[in-house]
């Protein structure tokens, strides 16, 4: 008797540490509104839908983020994505942008970034036969940091035409994703320590037959580890 209520408390304690840990989550997004959240670079359109953020391309404009207002440095991030085959998206962490024109010096070279550009890792969202979804992409610095070319499990797990979930996680300078539970890029890196979360609509030029092409995101969540 004694054995069974000690094993009971045990399972009682794991039970709640799960409970605690599943509370640390935080919404992003109230699933009604934009709050907490501002669009810049581009013009993309963004609304809410059933309970998640669309994003739609529109002609002429470049690379569009919509932006947590509040920086983060270490976490947890979860959401899940349903994007159109034709596109290419992708989730932006510890991303910043300047409010005037920047110059700084990356791996040894200058570059410009115009006001109010976004630049940081992203969380890849490749519908394209490439399937790169879940690596790590530089955007505007320095391109892939960490592509899925030698990760064919990870490629296999996104889900055409579906909801899919992303988890990325951020240590001090290691990061992780996840494409759908399975890992996906890891690796480190300590060029940013903490910037905004972004959802990313990417530009199309003057391509007519991307016009009114969606992304969409919901369930977005995240617990800031110490």
């Amino acid at each position: 008797m004694t054995h069974r209520l000690l094993s009971l408390a045990a399972a009682l304690v794991s039970l709640s540490s799960a409970l605690r840990a599943e509370d640390a989550f935080v919404p992003l997004f109230d699933g009604k509104t934009l709050a907490g959240w501002e669009q810049h670079s581009g013009k993309a359109e963004y609304r809410v839908e059933n309970g998640a953020v669309v994003g739609k391309t529109v002609p002429d404009t470049g690379n569009s983020f919509l932006c947590t207002a509040k920086k983060y440095a270490n976490f947890i991030l979860e959401l899940e994505f349903k994007v159109d085959p034709s596109m290419n998206s992708g989730i932006q962490f510890r991303s910043n942008y300047y409010t005037q024109e920047t110059e700084v010096e990356i791996a040894g070279k200058k570059k410009k970034f115009p006001a109010d550009r976004v630049h940081g890792y992203q969380f890849e969202i490749d519908p394209s036969p490439r399937a790169f979804t879940g690596g790590v992409y530089d955007e505007g610095r320095r391109g892939w940091l960490f592509d899925l070319k030698n990760n064919e499990a990870a490629r296999k797990a996104f889900k055409q035409g579906e909801w899919n979930q992303a988890r990325i996680e951020c240590r001090g300078s290691s990061i992780k994703t996840f494409i759908n539970g399975v890992p996906a890029a890891d690796f480190t890196d300590d060029m940013t320590a903490e910037g905004v979360i972004a959802l990313q609509v990417h530009g199309i030029g003057k391509k007519k037959e991307a016009v009114g092409k969606e992304v969409m995101w919901k369930n977005i969540r995240i617990q800031e580890l110490k």
